[in-house]
């Protein structure tokens, strides 16, 4: 059974997360709405806005809002680092019991806060939000990943510290804390639509998106030309030996192969050779590309210890 934690205390410290990239429009009804749904728990909360180098006023909002509630935190990047950066950012500085992530277009809908929240209380050490489109990463990647899973999740504190703990630049967010693994649970949701501004994602920024996470979470694209290699061998080289049978072994010589022909599957076969043997060191230069990652060997959640009898004349 999952370990329920204490919650009746204001002592405990929620964080919320929000990247912020010219959502001028969007940050006053984001923040009362995560602030109204927060207001209603028992704990007490910090707002942690990352402005990733916004241009369109965003940051002036935050400044003032953070003037009238102490509760707002404002990071300001030097420029725009992009989203991975400012979550990783927001996850170093938060300072919460357990870390909601959410995006700022109100997509991630504030009302399923308190839901998250109920899962954790439960035990859960991290809370996916699943939403409702597809995805194909999951078949390529070596890592476990949830389908239609989100960047909306909360994260128990010890998931903070061990995150934080990574080291890579090129970073998914979402595929490393599928990777670190932990208890969790999942909440589904419907994504409204987006209140104010279009999504700054643009095809090349989601295209670099895709490329940094088959990378990061997958080998196979640097194996993929051995397994080409070795489909190629098992087509040319028995071909090759038969044309040499038929041409120079058979008496029957019925199919009359050209030279030019046995000199494409000769050619063919020592393609395959090369791409096999690109392949073998691709399998080295991938324990290479692991242990430059410098991801831990393994992540421990939490220790089980049963306390020692009181040998001090205690019964």
């Amino acid at each position: 059974m999952p370990r329920k934690r204490k919650t009746n205390s204001k002592q405990q410290l929620l964080s919320v997360i929000m990247p912020i990239y010219n959502e001028s429009a969007n940050i006053t009804p984001l923040y009362r709405a995560v602030s109204s749904q927060l207001k209603d728990l028992d704990y007490d909360y910090e707002l942690l806005f990352v402005d990733d180098g916004s241009d369109d006023g965003s940051l002036d909002r935050l400044a003032r809002i953070s003037k009238r509630d102490t509760k707002v935190r404002v990071l300001e990047f030097a420029r725009n680092f992009g989203k991975e950066s400012a979550v990783t950012a927001g996850l170093h500085a938060a300072a919460g019991d357990a870390v909601i992530l959410m995006d700022a277009d109100l997509q991630h809908p504030p009302d399923r806060v308190k839901q998250f929240v109920s899962k954790w209380e439960n035990g859960s050490d991290v809370v996916v939000g699943l939403r409702r489109y597809s995805r194909v990463f999951g078949m390529f990647s070596d890592t476990d990943i949830t389908p239609h899973a989100t960047d909306f999740r909360l994260l128990d504190r010890s998931v903070v510290d061990t995150y934080n703990e990574l080291s890579e630049h090129s970073r998914i967010t979402r595929g490393l804390i599928d990777w670190l693994g932990y208890r969790r649970s999942y909440i589904k949701f419907e994504a409204p639509p987006r209140l104010h501004g279009e999504a700054s994602y643009s095809f090349g920024k989601l295209f670099k998106l895709a490329v940094d996470t088959f990378t990061a979470h997958s080998l196979v694209p640097l194996k993929l030309a051995g397994y080409l290699g070795l489909v190629i061998l098992l087509v040319s080289g028995p071909l090759g030996l038969f044309m040499a049978y038929d041409k120079y072994v058979s008496s029957m010589g019925s199919f009359n192969f050209t030279g030019t022909a046995m000199l494409a599957v000769i050619i063919l076969f020592l393609v395959g050779i090369i791409l096999a043997s690109l392949g073998l060191i691709s399998l080295y230069v991938a324990r290479i590309h692991e242990e430059v990652m410098g991801r831990p060997l393994y992540v421990v959640r939490r220790e089980i210890k049963e306390k020692k009898p009181d040998t001090k004349g205690g019964k």
